[in-house]
């Protein structure tokens, strides 16, 4: 939440131990607090996936970005498609 203006700082992430059983996640937007992760602005994290396709990579990736929980979470659902569109051809 907040794009493309300022980003709300200090939100809580919790989930992160449950996404990574599906998925690699990558810490860019957030820092350490009283023992916390939250959020530190802008795109938050990235979640890789992998599999032995991409539709099985994709699945991953989601899975564990929907583990991820904190307020004004945005998620894009449309990466990986247009790859998706031209293997199902």
């Amino acid at each position: 939440a907040g794009y493309p203006s300022d980003y709300e700082k200090g939100k809580r992430i919790s989930g992160l131990e449950n996404a990574s059983h599906h998925a690699t996640v990558l810490h860019a937007g957030t820092r350490r607090q009283r023992g916390e992760i939250v959020t530190a602005g802008g795109r938050v994290l990235g979640v890789v996936g992998e599999g032995e396709t991409l539709r099985e990579a994709l699945a991953s990736a989601y899975a564990g970005a929907d583990a991820v929980k904190f307020e004004g979470k945005t998620l894009r659902r449309d990466i990986g498609q247009r790859g998706l569109a031209r293997e199902d051809g």
